[in-house]
């Protein structure tokens, strides 16, 4: 049987590619060891990144899926990893989508008109599929509260609140390998 594809979406930020979400994903595939290819590609412009040109990468890293994938995006790459989702449904099935410490965009949360997030925002994900929204409750960068404004747009999110740890998660994703494997 083939291995489950895992589509990691990193976060923003000068060096979020190579010094800091690579550690989320070694956290990730040794957590989930040969069962699971976690694919890891770098965003364009990391350090600034635009709705446009992250979704459209991440379209083109979508088409590339089998059915019975897994999405999750970190921080801001969570953030458009849902928008995007939520406007061009993939064709392929997916297994579950994953948001880690992303920063929720409307009313409540950061302002940015680029990348605000629909009030209707689960309805207009692929229906079926599973969402797991990861946030740590010592998160300074997208405090807590964040994944609760997701869970108000989208209602079937399963939300999953980690005490003691930060936007990085402390480098450990033991409990999203525990959810997708």
């Amino acid at each position: 049987m083939a291995a489950r594809q895992i589509l990691f979406i990193q976060g923003g930020g000068s060096g979020a590619h190579d010094e800091w979400d690579d550690r989320l994903v070694d956290s990730l595939r040794r957590k989930l060891g040969d069962r699971c290819e976690v694919r890891y590609p770098r965003m364009p412009h990391e350090d600034d990144p635009r709705y446009a040109a992250w979704s459209a990468a991440l379209l083109r890293e979508l088409t590339a899926l089998d059915d019975g994938a897994v999405v999750v995006g970190h921080s801001v790459g969570g953030t458009i990893l849902v928008h995007a989702l939520a406007e061009h449904p993939p064709e392929q099935r997916l297994a579950a989508i994953v948001l880690i410490a992303a920063p929720f965009v409307g009313p409540g949360g950061w302002p940015g008109n680029e990348f605000d997030l629909p009030d209707d925002l689960g309805a207009r994900l692929p229906q079926g599929v599973p969402v797991h929204v990861f946030h740590g409750l010592d998160d300074e960068t997208a405090p807590p509260l964040h994944a609760d404004l997701y869970a108000r747009v989208i209602p079937q999110a399963r939300v999953h609140r980690l005490p003691g740890r930060d936007h990085q998660l402390n480098d450990d994703l033991t409990e999203v390998a525990d959810t997708i494997s």
